[in-house]
């Protein structure tokens, strides 16, 4: 069935097809994350905004808990129309639209504050629209945490040393890879799915998400130290296929555009929340937590800015922001 309807999307796309609206459009939207995670909970109020405003003219079905793949395969699957939306990650899409690693840079963000004046000015909206060169509409950017390290019991990291040689798994990008390597660790690329039974087996030595991950994937459960050294806070986004899009009509286009917009707003204060909350938790639960001081992983790290030369004006832009 599923190769059924490549083929068709693919024939579709050659022929230069455009998609139609029906008297009731289903949308499928594929969402890795649990029914608990902030997140999937902002995909299905996109999803009531949407029918909302279309008068249940357009009805999203939300996929959640990776049941329509992990993130690399959902974005395959967006570009070719067996979906019509999937959730992901900003350090994974990096992969289809080179500009999108430009958030995804170690410390590129001096904070919320610039990272939001960033996301959601000139710099956001640029390269969100190179997303369109390769089939994909990207709606508003949403809120995905900062990502530190975990490592299982036997090996806490209090200081850049402590990685050295460690397995770590980062997401199946070029920069997260690199970054990892210029630390010293080991990067273990692997899909989201597998992370809990390398941790408990010993595949890998450590990973890396923001608490929220953290707490509802149960990695805490077999890496129980945890490091704020705050090395990325790469932005999530909705993507949509852009034949799917451009085949609806205006009003419809304009109900989806404003509902993401208003998803990723809720979404940004529930997962800022929900991070703090799940911080908590993980305590309470026996993780021990480690505050560092993390400029000299920062230094280690700056090598990285200048192995992308393609990224430098974007760079320079979002480091003149204010």
């Amino acid at each position: 069935m599923l190769k059924q309807m490549t083929a068709i999307a693919l024939a579709l796309a050659a022929g230069g097809m455009a998609w139609t609206a029906d008297a009731q459009t289903v949308l499928r939207l594929a969402e890795n994350q649990p029914e608990t995670n902030p997140v999937t909970i902002a995909m299905h109020r996109f999803a009531d905004l949407v029918k909302e405003r279309t008068n249940g003219e357009i009805v999203v079905e939300v996929y959640s808990g990776a049941q329509l793949g992990q993130e690399p395969e959902t974005i395959e699957q967006a570009q070719a129309g067996i979906v019509d939306f999937a959730r992901v990650n900003s350090v994974v899409l990096a992969n289809v639209s080179l500009s999108m690693g430009v958030f995804t840079l170690p410390y590129i963000f001096r904070g919320q504050e610039h990272k939001y004046a960033v996301l959601d000015g000139e710099v956001g909206k640029e390269v969100r629209a190179d997303l369109e060169k390769v089939g994909l509409v990207g709606f508003d950017y949403l809120e995905a945490g900062t990502r530190n390290f975990y490592t299982r019991e036997k090996n806490p990291i209090t200081a850049i040393e402590d990685l050295e040689g460690l397995k770590i798994r980062v997401q199946p990008a070029k920069i997260s890879t690199r970054m990892v390597e210029l630390l010293g660790g080991t990067p273990t690329p692997m899909n989201y799915g597998e992370v809990y039974s390398a941790l408990q087996t010993g595949v890998i030595d450590g990973a890396e998400n923001d608490y929220v991950s953290y707490l509802t994937s149960g990695h805490y459960e077999v890496a129980p130290n945890y490091v704020e050294d705050g090395h990325l806070s790469p932005p999530a986004l909705l993507l949509m296929n852009k034949a799917r899009f451009d085949g609806l009509s205006e009003e419809h286009r304009t109900a989806i555009t404003e509902a993401a917009r208003e998803a990723a707003l809720f979404e940004r204060e529930a997962m800022t929340k929900a991070n703090q909350e799940a911080r908590k938790t993980v305590e309470e639960k026996g993780v021990t937590i480690t505050t560092i001081d993390n400029t000299p992983f920062s230094q280690a790290v700056q090598p990285i800015y200048d192995e992308f030369p393609e990224l430098a004006g974007l760079i320079a832009r979002i480091q003149a922001a204010k």
